[in-house]
């Protein structure tokens, strides 16, 4: 398949099981499958709800799923716009170095060129080198100044019920 076509393409409902898939070959491959809490259902829900909320690409490469790319809108109070965050982007190991990311993330720039968004955004894990290294090839920059900060499970529950309504 040395000169097979990448193809990209809207998910559509039938993809649930295969997006479902690579969302746990994703978290094996960041030593994370012991917080995978969502199921293919729900995964299902969320990607073809009406209206959507969020939105997954998938790459195939030579007809093959090859990888994703997870996304939903945000919005910057700085610029004044909204931008798009990367929740996931994942290519399965035997389809890395064709292309394939960066086609799924030039996807994603130029929509945000074509709808005048603000920001393309998305995290990645520290021990990450050969991502880090991608990405900055492309001119991402690291945002090494700012610190994500979550609350959820337990801590998400107690904050939520302690704190007084307004």
């Amino acid at each position: 398949m040395a000169d097979a076509a990448i193809t990209l393409r809207p998910a559509a409902p039938s993809d649930a099981p295969l997006i479902f898939t690579l969302i746990c070959e994703l978290a094996a491959y960041e030593r994370l499958s012991q917080d995978i809490e969502a199921t293919e259902t729900m995964i299902a829900a969320a990607l073809f709800a009406d209206p959507p909320r969020v939105f997954c690409t998938i790459a195939e490469y030579g007809g093959a799923p090859a990888g994703f790319i997870l996304w939903f809108y945000t919005f910057s109070t700085f610029r004044g716009r909204h931008g798009i965050w990367i929740e996931d982007i994942f290519i399965r190991e035997d389809f890395r170095g064709k292309g394939i990311g960066t086609a799924l993330l030039t996807f994603l720039a130029r929509r945000c060129l074509v709808e005048k968004l603000g920001r393309l955004e998305w995290a990645v894990l520290d021990w990450n080198k050969p991502a880090i290294d991608f990405y900055q090839s492309m001119g991402a920059r690291l945002m090494q100044e700012w610190t994500m900060c979550r609350l959820d499970g337990t801590a998400l529950n107690a904050f939520a019920e302690a704190t007084p309504k307004p």
